[in-house]
């Protein structure tokens, strides 16, 4: 599929699967009403009398709220009196250059309207609502319309995008939808060292808009993967009284015990786990009881399963380290780390896929790089020959596969709509 297919199928999708193939988009749970705008004050302009103009524009850097009032010609008095309304709701010190804001104001310097983006929640409204002699003003922090809708979209690994991270950018998205799919098939697929060419993924999700706007993604429904000879597919579920959990079609659990990768995208493997290799700094034939994963500095490390740090500090030629405590005897260790994540110390407790460190190459390293190890009741075992033993996290109770695959084939039928504009963007 070319890109220009690939965009097209991400444009056509948006209103398509907003209306889940006919279904009208679905209203946010967390939608305000709608802000007033800044063009409604017609009666007020009659009202006083005077013409206006208005003047959209963007925070220059340094400003403050009265400089910015007053390089349009507002009083001193005026400004400073809109200052200390505003105080009431809003820091005027948390205003952020480059941030846009629509102004208001008659000929004669009178502050009508002043309409401030806070962030893409929020907006500031200032009206004014006396005259010159007695100058009163409304101040609100206004929240913004929030729109979510159902979003389906089609990617494929190829040549020219042989990441997660790139198929998914050049489809139309970006990298927060990456990680959200990764996070998803992360117990099945090392999105670091799995992928092929012709490998390929559709995914049905929550996208919000706000004043027609970008402004985030909601939850996978579902997903499709396809990886080389296997299909993998994941339907977000809730079990009554659990929490939400992504299942195949026969409601079997995704989620693994073990990660298939402390990292999520880009590294590959340079080093596999052998009782016999030379090692390339100290030049002696050893055990190498790890993965190493090749990667920049900086790059997060995240556990691979849910436990307790029992160790997080230098350890000579391991660097950095830091090593985690897991059910059933296991431990996971992280070595040449070039920091440790937030809270990060002996005895905290971590979950699956949170960071605790970051890719560097201290200790004896001949770059950067991460040195994964994981030991079972003592002994080192290869992680990657141990996951595949590992089995699947609990099924849905039986009690709820009605629900389940009633929800499983409303989101199934989202595919669909994938699958046809995919063929119309073949045609093209």
């Amino acid at each position: 599929m070319t890109l220009r297919a690939r965009r097209l199928i991400a444009c056509v999708l948006v209103p398509l699967a907003g209306m889940a193939c006919g279904r009208p988009a679905e209203r946010a749970a967390d939608t305000e009403p709608s802000a007033p705008r800044a063009d409604i004050a017609l009666g007020a302009e009659l009202a006083w009398g005077r013409a206006t103009e208005v003047v959209h524009a963007r925070v220059p850097r340094n400003a403050t709220l009265a400089s910015l009032l007053r390089a349009h010609q507002v009083s001193e008095e005026l400004a400073n009196e809109i200052v200390t309304a505003a105080r009431e709701v809003f820091d005027p010190r948390r205003l952020r250059a480059e941030q846009p804001y629509q102004l208001r104001l008659t000929v004669d310097g009178l502050v009508r309207e002043f309409v401030y983006k806070i962030d893409a929640d929020r907006f500031l409204r200032v009206v004014g609502l006396g005259d010159e002699t007695a100058p009163r003003f409304d101040v609100q922090v206004v929240p913004y319309e929030k729109q979510r809708a159902l979003v389906s979209l089609r990617g494929r690994i190829d040549r020219e995008h042989p990441s997660l991270v790139s198929a998914v950018t050049a489809a139309g998205e970006n990298v927060l939808l990456a990680m959200a799919l990764a996070d998803v098939f992360g117990g099945d697929i090392d999105f670091t060292n799995d992928l092929q060419p012709g490998d390929g993924f559709d995914l049905v999700f929550e996208k919000t808009v706000s004043e027609g706007e970008f402004a985030g993604y909601g939850r996978i429904v579902a997903a499709e993967f396809r990886n080389e000879d296997r299909v993998l597919r994941a339907y977000r579920f809730e079990v009554p009284g659990g929490e939400a959990g992504y299942y195949d079609e026969r409601g079997r659990s995704l989620k693994r015990f073990f990660l298939r990768s402390p990292l999520k995208f880009e590294p590959r493997i340079s080093s596999g786990f052998s009782y016999r290799r030379l090692h390339p700094v100290l030049g002696v034939t050893r055990a190498h009881p790890a993965i190493d994963y090749r990667a920049p500095v900086g790059a997060p490390v995240v556990s691979v399963a849910a436990g307790t740090v029992v160790r997080a500090g230098y350890s000579g030629g391991a660097g950095h380290m830091v090593t985690v405590r897991h059910p059933n005897g296991y431990e996971s260790s992280y070595l040449h780390l070039s920091r440790y994540g937030a809270s990060i110390r002996a005895g905290a407790r971590v979950s699956q896929g949170q960071v605790i460190g970051y890719v560097g190459a201290t200790g004896v390293a001949t770059g950067p790089h991460l040195d994964y190890r994981l030991r079972k009741n003592g002994a080192w075992v290869n992680p990657l020959a141990e996951h595949r033993k590992l089995p699947p996290g609990d099924p849905i109770p039986a009690a709820h596969l009605a629900g389940f695959a009633e929800a499983r084939d409303r989101a199934a039928a989202l595919f669909l709509c994938t699958s046809a504009a995919a063929q119309r963007a073949n045609a093209i």
